[in-house]
């Protein structure tokens, strides 16, 4: 659905490319958690995918059509929360009155589902101004999700929301998605977002450096204590004990440790490669 063929781009001469042919296939029917250090590039690459920004070389596309076309079929199918944000001097219902006619497949009955979900009550008339930051996230996001967009790029969305208000963010993920949605997080709150995820992307500048399911990671690697005739990939000590990221064991099944196959795969991305490109 979503493809970047060869991605070169890079803001100025002086820093030089944050990438350099770079390639990424992005499915539908899945919930995409896109990883990377600060200054990896996460927010460059998804302006990328929504055409926000033109890649010096390559392209990506839509469904075959070049996103910086920005035609209205391809924009209207696209919805991007970005991680910071205004929203006018308006009422809620406003807002929606002149933002929903973009995206053909908008609901209403699905905005007020989203909207209960995040426990923000029934009105529509309410300034979107005077609301908190995390109250504007919380609509923001409710809209995003009613456009029912094929495609929801989210800019670290739990940034500004309180323990609770993540559980929410939880819930709207699994009742907003589809099969033949994609939907893809960046974020640097591994945490907040490991028990919706069914595919990792862990980038570094011009290199992905894990792209899988969160099913062949389990069937992969073993997040847990360390055993004597282990050979680590990554040890992290903790109140328990070393914990360790290794290979898997035939038959055995861990739950993933999104923020600890994140750092195993920095630290040792070469035993990360060979485990995931090794023949079947």
């Amino acid at each position: 659905m979503l493809q970047l063929k060869n991605i070169s781009f890079g803001y100025n001469k002086k820093l030089g490319n944050l990438f350099n042919d770079f390639s990424l296939d992005l499915e539908p029917g899945n919930v995409y958690g896109l990883l990377g250090k600060n200054g990896a590039g996460k927010s460059t690459l998804i302006y990328l995918m929504t055409g926000l920004l033109t890649p010096q070389s390559g392209i990506a596309t839509m469904d075959d059509v070049d996103v910086r076309r920005r035609l209205p079929k391809t924009m209207s199918d696209i919805y991007l929360v970005p991680e910071e944000f205004e929203m006018p001097h308006l009422t809620l219902s406003q807002y929606v009155s002149i933002n929903a006619p973009f995206y053909p497949k908008f609901s209403s009955e699905d905005m007020q589902r989203y909207l209960d979900i995040f426990e923000m009550g029934g009105d529509m008339d309410v300034k979107l101004n005077a609301l908190s930051m995390g109250q504007k996230k919380k609509v923001f996001m409710a809209f995003a999700f009613a456009t029912n967009t094929r495609v929801l790029i989210m800019d670290e969305p739990t940034n500004g929301l309180d323990i609770p208000s993540k559980s929410q963010f939880r819930k709207l993920i699994g009742a907003g998605m589809t099969d033949e949605k994609m939907i893809l997080i960046s974020t640097h709150q591994v945490r907040d977002i490991s028990d919706i995820l069914d595919h990792v992307v862990i980038i570094d500048r011009s290199q992905v450096l894990l792209n899988a399911s969160f099913a062949d990671v389990m069937s992969k690697l073993a997040f847990r204590p360390q055993r004597a005739d282990d050979e680590p990939i990554f040890t992290q000590n903790s109140p328990l004990g070393t914990l360790v990221v290794t290979a898997a064991q035939p038959g055995e099944e861990t739950k993933v440790d999104l923020e600890m196959l994140f750092n195993a795969t920095l630290t040792n991305p070469a035993a990360i490669n060979d485990l995931f490109t090794a023949k079947k």
